[in-house]
């Protein structure tokens, strides 16, 4: 009973997880770790270490080779597939490449995950020009993607991750293509969110981003955890 109340008090949890591609060496190994709701943690490391890859089992994307997940109390290996989808739901991702649909509007794009869960038009219209003009974007709403620079298109990520108010929200360096003025505006922006009770886990290699916001780190070493 201890075992499962701890596992409901925490957003995230990984008890000796390790990833393998192939016959190869482990790309991640021995992995233990607990997040509590409403908390911000930054995941850092040098390129190689297995952030993308720790990332990718935290939404779904792939399942360890061993080892246990934890996500929002749900022991991810016993879940059945029809509960998947309602669990990636909780989980915001902002990823490297954004992942943008070319055809979308910079608004259409972000009103996506509000549309897919049944919000009106009407709630598209009052939040969704409001959060792009939040992120400097006020003058590119109708504007498609292949229009707009690598650091526009971050910010419309951004604001596609956060605009239902994810449990859990994963950034794979989402500030990697924007200046150190536009950084720290959607750092502050993911801060807000966390203070709503969302949890935030930003992987990034911007140390001096890590030093001025003061959140806990996980670091990756060759594929381990490391403390601070």
């Amino acid at each position: 009973m201890r075992r499962e109340a701890a596992d409901r008090a925490n957003v995230v949890q990984f008890d000796g997880v390790g990833v393998r591609y192939g016959p190869g060496p482990e790309i991640l190994q021995d992995i233990s770790f607990a997040l509590q709701a409403a908390s911000f943690h930054f995941l850092t490391g040098p390129s190689g270490a297995g952030k993308s890859s720790l990332m990718r089992l935290m939404y779904l994307a792939q399942r360890p080779t061993r080892g246990r997940i934890v996500l929002f109390g749900c022991d991810v290996a016993q879940a059945k597939r029809y509960e998947l989808p309602a669990l990636r739901r909780r989980v915001g991702v902002v990823f490297q490449d954004f992942r943008l649909l070319d055809h979308l509007s910079a608004l259409d794009n972000v009103a996506l995950p509000l549309r897919v869960a049944g919000a009106s038009e009407e709630e598209i219209q009052k939040y969704v020009p409001d959060l792009l003009n939040w992120v400097g974007l006020a003058e590119h709403i109708h504007s498609k993607p292949p229009t707009l620079s690598g650091g526009q298109k971050q910010r419309v990520a951004i604001a596609r991750a956060v605009i239902g108010r994810p449990d859990l929200l994963l950034a794979d360096e989402p500030t990697g293509n924007v200046d150190d003025h536009i950084a720290m505006r959607l750092m502050y922006l993911l801060d807000e969110l966390n203070k709503l009770g969302t949890t935030v886990i930003v992987a990034t290699h911007n140390e001096h981003l890590v030093s001025r916001l003061h959140h806990p780190r996980l670091r990756l070493e060759n594929g381990r955890l490391r403390a601070g």
